[in-house]
């Protein structure tokens, strides 16, 4: 009953109420509709501006995850104190972990145990500078691999260091193709100097090969008169004796003794026979001479080697006077098939070598061995099993720098003052050695000094 009386009493207030204030309450209930309008307005656009925004930012979003799965190089971005933030996939890729594996970690446990040092130095080098082309190594799934490195710092919007930015391109692939270069390019220049040499020594042939005619001729000469000498010499006795056996005259018999023809016609036979063996040794030097420089080029042939290895030690040893003790332990005679002017220039630079590793020693000595023997590995380089020699030239001198055994072989390599050596002795016999199917090689004898090892199949 209370209700319908307070209803009763609003109808009657409101018929009772003034006729303008029904108007006013109009108006501010089609006001409060059109803010209501205008706020429903605003609530849509913002919605529409929103989903637009989120459209834009997810677009942002898959553009800048497109950029870093396509991206080859690594990326890695750290906090202040170099604990991984982000990673793109090429890091995941060559690192063979995923991403929630990898973030939280400093990024130095990515790197091999030699770049830490190096790697800890970029949280305080970034706070004043970046780092360019710093290069570190990353440990691969499969192998490490090197990276060149850029560092840089990263900022906040309030412009505060936050952390820092490493981009690594990895430079595996150049590495090896730049090695591959270089070996290409060394081996071009071996092959030159190789060319020059030749050259070199194709003209110290024709040269030696000129020489050795000259000298030919008046041996010749030499050769040819002595035998006659010796036939006159037959004659002037069998004279002599037929005048003996007649009962000469007393003054005959007196200048005989004055001119002392008894004591010429004696001593004539080992005056010619010396001057014969003479001739006979520079004959045997043309000979070597002729073989020495017909040996520098044209087809192989056999040669005995026990010879060659005689006259080089001859030709380096004769005119030195340095005291030096040979020991030669060489066969009676070793036929073998090549080029025995290289041959021979080969023994002469191992025997040259070895002289010139005594010129401080008390008591120099030189010791060359010549054996034969069978090789099981010969069938590797197409040699029969049982056709090897070894010849080894060694000293008891210093010996030779652990450091120098590996590059003793090398072009231009020499330990001698300057003037005194070319570095290409070595290296040009290592080619001749290989070019014949053989191996040259060197180590240093536990007694002291230094061996050198040639190994030439038969």
């Amino acid at each position: 009953m209370q209700a319908s009386r307070d209803d009763t009493d609003s109808t009657l207030d409101l018929a009772e109420a003034p006729e303008g204030l029904g108007e006013r309450q109009d108006a501010l209930w089609i006001e409060v509709i059109h803010k209501m309008d205008e706020t429903y307005a605003d609530l849509v656009r913002y919605q529409v501006e929103l989903e637009e925004k989120n459209s834009a930012l997810e677009a942002a979003h898959q553009f800048i995850s497109s950029v870093l799965a396509s991206m080859t190089d690594v990326l890695i971005v750290c906090d202040i104190d170099g604990r991984i933030e982000e990673v793109n996939p090429a890091l995941e890729s060559l690192s063979g972990q995923p991403e929630s594996a990898l973030i939280g970690r400093p990024f130095q446990s990515l790197l091999t145990a030699e770049c830490l040092d190096l790697a800890s130095g970029f949280v305080e080098k970034i706070r004043n500078d970046a780092v360019h082309d710093c290069e570190l190594v990353l440990r691969g799934e499969r192998e490490a691999v090197p990276l060149a490195v850029n560092c840089t710092s990263r900022y906040d919007a309030r412009g505060r260091l936050v952390g820092m930015v490493l981009i690594g391109r990895p430079v595996g692939e150049l590495q090896r193709a730049y090695k591959a270069l270089n070996r290409a390019h060394d081996e071009l220049k071996q092959a030159q100097k190789q060319l020059i040499s030749a050259e070199k020594m194709a003209s110290l042939g024709r040269l030696v090969a000129g020489v050795a005619h000259e000298l030919n001729n008046p041996i010749s000469f030499v050769y040819g008169n002595v035998h006659v000498l010796s036939r006159y010499r037959e004659r002037m006795r069998t004279f002599c004796d037929a005048v003996d056996a007649s009962d000469p005259p007393e003054h005959l018999k007196a200048l005989k003794e004055e001119l002392r023809i008894q004591r010429m016609l004696d001593d004539l036979d080992p005056l010619i026979k010396g001057t014969l063996e003479g001739a006979e040794r520079v004959r045997d030097v043309v000979q070597d001479l002729r073989r020495f420089s017909g040996g520098q080029q044209g087809e192989r042939a056999p040669f005995d080697l026990v010879h060659v290895v005689r006259t080089a030690v001859q030709w380096v040893t004769k005119g030195k006077r340095l005291g030096v003790r040979l020991d030669l332990d060489l066969p009676e005679r070793l036929d073998l098939c090549g080029h025995a002017g290289q041959i021979h220039q080969v023994v002469m630079n191992l025997v040259q070598n070895a002289v010139d590793a005594l010129l401080q020693s008390p008591e120099p000595e030189i010791g060359i061995r010549l054996v034969r023997f069978e090789r099981e590995a010969a069938r590797e380089t197409g040699a029969a099993r049982s056709g090897w020699v070894r010849l080894t030239v060694e000293d008891n001198g210093p010996g030779i720098a652990e450091g120098d055994l590996l590059k003793v072989f090398d072009p231009f390599f020499t330990t001698k003052p300057v003037g005194q050596g070319t570095g290409l002795g070595l290296s040009i016999s290592y080619g001749i050695v290989t070019d014949h199917g053989g191996r040259l090689g060197v180590d240093n004898r536990a007694e002291g000094g230094a061996r050198f090892t040639m190994e030439l199949p038969l």
